[in-house]
């Protein structure tokens, strides 16, 4: 099960270069936040990968828990935000907030107490690992979960304005399809996680991931298309 984590790293480098080299040409800054996003997303995912195959380090855990299962959600969705909202201070504003959000995950993750026994396992649940209740355990609760309606939100908002406009039409199937690779990740994958159900976990990190950069590259494949 450790070579689709492993997949999902690569694929989600290889997302995040091609939005580096948008950013190089066209300079949006929400492009910058994906790829940020994703390579949190590629650094969580090899972490797995290490932890199935050789036995979970709590280090290991650590970085799969504060940047899988929390801080790259938040990243996407503040991407989405800055598509879509124009006025720079509230953009600022929510920089800001995303900023407390990544020093305050940091710090919760890095001094959490952790149950050895629990990284015995093929893949340990935050609940068990961290104890439940804990301020590590709620991390996803209380941000990747708003974050993600938000990202998800903000992505179907994004693509109804986009269904009666033919010229538009891979934009509109491509972001369609972004929404639904990050529910994968999200929705099946953190269910799987939370039930330790290594397969099916292991194969949403791959299957999200691919769907998404599919997504992008039917979307940005036409050249002549503006931002939205």
């Amino acid at each position: 099960m450790w070579v689709f984590p492993l997949a999902a790293a690569l694929v989600a480098v290889l997302f995040a270069a091609a939005l580096v080299r948008r950013y190089a040409v066209r300079r949006h800054s929400y492009e910058v936040i994906w790829a940020l996003a994703l390579l949190m997303y590629a650094a969580a995912s090899l972490a797995v990968a290490f932890g199935v195959a050789n036995g979970w380090t709590s280090g290991e855990f650590r970085v799969y828990w504060a940047l899988g299962a929390v801080l790259n959600v938040p990243f996407l969705a503040q991407g989405e935000l800055d598509l879509l909202i124009a006025q720079r201070g509230v953009r600022w504003a929510l920089y800001v907030l995303l900023a407390f959000i990544t020093a305050y995950t940091i710090a919760v993750v890095r001094t959490a107490d952790i149950h050895s026994a629990a990284l015995t396992q093929d893949l340990p649940s935050g609940k068990e690992v961290f104890g439940d209740g804990t301020a590590a355990h709620r991390l996803p609760q209380l941000i990747a979960i708003p974050a993600y309606l938000v990202l998800v939100g903000g992505t179907l908002w994004s693509a109804w304005r986009m269904r009666r406009r033919p010229q538009l039409r891979d934009r509109f199937w491509g972001t369609l399809l972004i929404a639904f690779g990050a529910t994968i990740i999200a929705g099946f994958g953190s269910a799987f996680a939370a039930l330790g159900y290594l397969a099916p976990f292991s194969i949403s990190l791959l299957v999200g991931i691919v769907v998404m950069f599919i997504g992008f590259l039917q979307a940005t494949r036409t050249a002549q298309l503006q931002p939205r």
